[in-house]
């Protein structure tokens, strides 16, 4: 590929490179400033690209690269150093002392929720959270895939709307 259609098909991908820039950023004017580096990136590494490769996949890859930089960079950056005698990190996690009691709360109100399903959607449900296939539990229950799915889709429905502060 020549140099001016590697720009052009470069350039063509900026668009549908906004919506990843934006999940990786959840700001409009990063997003922007990450694609703006992406294609800077891009252009600039035109000797690196492969004929025959995927072009899109290279600038996504590209893109979660520099996220990654400069998210390791800003939190090296953000990093408190205390200089007294002792030398402590105050970032350091190792002085953290966690409280399990929100948690827990929460993880008694989802199980109280989930044993409070009927029978015929909760079974279904714990089992397919377990780890079972479609087709184990229609076996295992001797009911039609289609009757376990809807069963597993209507326990989820009623536990959402159960849980919807979560």
């Amino acid at each position: 590929m020549d140099p001016i259609d590697f720009t052009k098909t470069v350039t063509k991908y900026a668009y549908s490179l906004r919506p990843f820039a934006l999940s990786l950023t959840r700001d409009m004017e990063d997003a922007h400033d990450l694609i703006q580096e992406t294609l800077l990136r891009a252009l600039v590494s035109e000797e690196k690209f492969a004929d025959g490769t995927n072009l899109k996949a290279w600038l996504y890859t590209i893109m979660k690269n520099i996220f990654i930089n400069n998210y390791r960079r800003n939190k090296k950056r953000n990093t408190i150093i205390d200089t007294t005698e002792d030398m402590y990190v105050i970032n350091s996690n190792s002085a953290l002392i966690s409280n399990q009691g929100e948690s827990n709360m929460e993880l008694e109100t989802v199980t109280h929720a989930v044993n409070g399903l009927n029978d015929e959607f909760r079974v279904p449900f714990m089992m397919h959270y377990n780890g079972f296939k479609y087709h184990e539990i229609a076996d295992k229950l001797v009911l039609p895939i289609g009757t376990v799915k809807s069963r597993i889709h209507f326990a989820r429905k009623e536990l959402k709307k159960q849980l919807n502060r979560y």
